[in-house]
């Protein structure tokens, strides 16, 4: 068997708990929670398998030494005792990313240039030539942690940050991340047993995510490549076989309806689901929160309405008013959940919420809340067997520090905190997809003259273009113009 070594999966804070919860599932061992970190140990395919298939991970970076440094010539003198010869040559390129958080280390980009210094030296001591800097696209990424004095330097396995999935080819303003819409839909234990639904769908984040894991579908499909490819030890028959396993993968029964006031989100939001292939899962229409209706079939509604920071609105907390008062009327017997920033906004909700999850979006600290809806009063909700949590979710709730009282705003991530692109990736601006370019910019492998099955070849006829059958034929009457069936 082959050995078992060091492995982190980085993620942002408050998904810690449901990314370990992936790897467990996924078959790591040693799982371990950190502060925006899962360390784990697994051997090569569960490194490969890592970055492919977990929803919550923005980075999975292998560990090659633990040290101890005091000033920047001990950073030096460390990293220079490494064997650099097992990773690189004169002929490969480099990057280095540093994290710090130190007293004695000021400066993140001084760290990796005396990182790179000691590199380069080495390979001029030894050969005489030296390998070059590429931070656009490097062959070799390595990333540099050092928190006071205890630095640890590791292999980047992933390269692009994981939450680039690959099937974004437009955006609306402050798109939700696409780690951060997994999480928290993994975070209400929705698998695709009901249907889904989000009235305020923006760019389509949330519906896409959910259809992945309604199937089970791994995130990495939509992927040109990962780091490891470049490694000299990648085995690239192991990676085909992971990536077209398509064993583990289901059927998925009921359908995901997204719903915006904003045409322009609404043609965004199904440009997506046709590049992900999905269009048959997810149905996307223009219509007004206000006049949504009572869905027939049993559902879960998630959605991340404006918070009044990047999208202005004229009357927010009159748009959060709404929200709480077409949830009593036209959500009964279901439950929603809604991520924001404000607490007043919450307040005008006006529903008790059953549970809260702070989060961050971006530098915000947000909270999910999750609201049962249902009729008549809670002492006939309860004596009917329901219950508003379960033991667990009390006890995380416990562990979970609650907002303050009288703040306008929940405090921003420290600025020390924000890890490069992972940090706010809200300013992240995506291209216009082009069609005519899209067998050579999407899902292209790099194997020689091998190409990869796109998922819709896999499954027998899913069309990224949109054209789908509809589920079953069923009747349906109309929330927006088409897609959902409601009862009046």
């Amino acid at each position: 068997m082959e050995q078992e070594f060091e492995l982190i999966a980085k993620t942002f804070m408050g998904l810690e708990p449901v990314l370990a919860q992936e790897l467990t599932q996924l078959g790591a061992n040693n799982v371990q929670i950190g502060r925006r970190m899962v360390s784990f140990t697994g051997n090569k395919e569960m490194m490969y398998r890592a970055n492919f298939q977990l929803h919550t991970a923005i980075r999975i970076i292998k560990p090659i030494k633990h040290f101890k440094a005091k000033s920047a010539d001990d950073v030096y003198e460390e990293v220079k005792k490494i064997d650099w010869s097992q990773y690189l040559d004169s002929k490969k390129s480099f990057a280095v990313d540093s994290v710090v958080f130190s007293d004695e280390f000021r400066h993140s980009k001084f760290v990796s240039y005396k990182v790179k210094d000691a590199i380069v030296d080495q390979f001029r001591e030894k050969t005489g030539q030296r390998p070059n800097i590429s931070v656009a696209n490097p062959d070799i990424r390595l990333n540099m942690h050092i928190a006071e004095d205890r630095c640890t330097l590791s292999l980047d396995s992933s390269g692009e940050s994981l939450h680039r999935r690959g099937y974004r080819q437009e955006s609306v303003e402050a798109p939700l991340n696409e780690v951060l819409a997994a999480g928290m839909i993994l975070m209400t234990g929705w698998k695709g047993d009901t249907d889904f639904i989000d009235p305020m769908c923006g760019s389509g984040t949330l519906l896409i995510e959910a259809a992945l894991i309604a199937r089970n579908m791994a995130p990495g499909v939509f992927r040109k490549e990962y780091a490891f490819e470049k490694w000299p030890d990648f085995d690239a028959e192991l990676f085909d076989h992971i990536y077209n396993d398509d064993s583990q993968e289901r059927e998925f029964s009921h359908h995901i309806y997204g719903y915006d006031v904003d045409m322009a989100a609404v043609q965004t939001a199904r440009l997506n689901a046709r590049a992900a292939g999905l269009t048959k899962d997810i149905t996307i229409e223009q219509a007004d929160f206000k006049d949504f209706k009572q869905p027939a079939d049993k559902a879960i509604m998630v959605t991340n309405p404006p918070y009044g920071e990047r999208i202005s609105t004229p009357d927010l907390l009159g748009t959060y008013r709404m929200i709480g008062e077409t949830l009593k009327r036209h959500f009964k017997n279901n439950d929603a959940w809604v991520l924001s920033y404000r607490e007043e906004c919450f307040d005008q909700i006006g529903l008790k919420p059953s549970i809260k999850i702070p989060l961050y979006n971006g530098s915000l600290e947000c909270e999910f809340r999750k609201y049962q809806i249902f009729e008549g009063k809670l002492k006939d909700f309860r004596s009917e067997g329901n219950i508003l949590k379960t033991e667990e979710e009390k006890k995380a709730m416990a562990e979970k520090h609650r907002f303050k009282q009288n703040r306008d705003f929940k405090k921003r991530l420290d600025a020390a905190e924000e890890e490069n692109e992972e940090g706010d990736i809200r300013t992240f601006k995506f291209h216009k997809f082009d069609f005519n370019n899209r067998d050579e910019d999407r899902r292209e492998r790099r194997r020689g003259d091998r190409e990869r099955r796109s998922f819709e070849d896999r499954k027998g006829g899913y069309d990224r273009r949109g054209s789908k059958p509809s589920r079953g034929g069923k009747d349906r009457k109309d929330f927006g113009k088409k897609g959902r069936r409601y009862e009046e």
